[in-house]
């Protein structure tokens, strides 16, 4: 069996109830989730041995965190407790033209507060495949940088595969400081993923002639960003995720992997959004699972597309499908007829 490891924060989530907005919700619906969290539960579904490392506080909402992980079969035996609070977000659900909105409350969480000292990254990384970590976490501040570059530099004398979803997010980070904490990590990573403004946030590389709020994608635009990617850092991979938002509900979403010499385009879905938190980690998943099983390409990004579109329609941070349930949307039935 294949093994992943992901390092990442997983956070409280507090979401307003029915698309309530915060201001009118006096109830939150409460769930765990978070980048490398998500893509973790969704390997273990897919039939892998998956392992999340972190650090989480020792009272009861940390292990509530845990508990949540260990629902799924998530190997939690590598998380570090210690720590005064785990990281909250708040969620407010978006429909039609109205968009969705996260507020943060995580600073000074137990990951961002976590020293280098906590991890065994020899013992984490034996039999491991692959390491997946996201551009969340380094963002994180000063300490979880450090963290996360002692996994990659163990990950790369372990010989294992490294991915990263660059995953730039404005509320932790400018677009500079990313740019310098990135490019440092980069030389480690083998498979880049990305979304259609993750390239040009945290590298200044822009797809030309593309305007996803209107439904535009330019694919050569999106060729010429991996192309450029590939040239700077030596990636094996790029993949990009590329959605079309026609509103807050309804979506068109496909993707781009490109492997240095022919990019592959997936099929496109048009989906309606139930929740589209975790759509990119889903679909991250779903791409290091094809990889690391050793699916032709066309093949291992259809999967993580068909994966990621189901996603949209599940609430939570979590991609509850099976591995079966997505292959039967890669051969063509999307009908959404009863099961019986």
């Amino acid at each position: 069996m294949k093994k992943v490891v992901t390092l990442g924060e997983i956070m409280l989530r507090l979401s307003s109830p029915d698309h309530n907005r915060f201001v009118q919700t006096d109830r939150f619906d409460a769930c765990y989730g978070g980048g490398e969290a998500n893509v973790c539960v969704s390997l273990v579904n897919y039939g892998l041995d998956a392992r999340f490392v972190t650090r989480v506080p020792s009272h009861e909402i940390g292990q509530s965190a845990v508990n949540a992980l260990q629902r799924f079969g998530v190997d939690t035996r590598h998380i570090a407790r210690g720590g005064e609070r785990l990281g909250i977000y708040f969620l407010e659900s978006g429909a039609s033209q109205r968009p969705s909105k996260v507020i943060y409350d995580r600073a000074h969480s137990a990951i961002a507060e976590a020293d280098t000292s906590e991890f065994n990254w020899k013992e984490i990384f034996d039999g491991v495949d692959w390491f997946h970590f996201t551009g969340i976490t380094p963002a994180l501040g000063e300490k979880a940088t450090k963290i996360t570059m002692e996994a990659c530099e163990a990950a790369k004398a372990a010989n294992v595969t490294v991915s990263v979803d660059l995953n730039f997010r404005k509320k932790l980070w400018s677009s500079e400081k990313a740019n310098q904490v990135m490019s440092k990590l980069m030389p480690y990573v083998d498979v880049c993923i990305g979304n259609e403004e993750d390239a040009e946030k945290v590298f200044g590389i822009k797809a030309e002639d593309t305007d996803v709020d209107h439904g535009q994608i330019n694919h050569e635009a999106y060729e010429d960003v991996a192309k450029q990617l590939i040239e700077r850092f030596g990636f094996k991979y790029v993949a990009s995720t590329l959605r079309e938002s026609y509103s807050a509900s309804d979506n068109g979403w496909s993707a781009m992997l490109y492997d240095g010499e022919q990019s592959y385009l997936s099929k496109k879905y048009d989906v309606r959004i139930i929740d589209r938190v975790g759509g990119g980690d889903s679909f991250a998943s779903g791409l290091i699972y094809g990889l690391v099983t050793e699916q032709p390409l066309q093949e291992a990004l259809e999967f993580a597309v068909a994966a990621s579109a189901l996603k949209h329609t599940i609430h939570g941070d979590f991609n509850l499908v099976s591995k079966e349930e997505v292959e039967v949307l890669t051969q063509g039935d999307g009908s959404g007829r009863v099961q019986r």
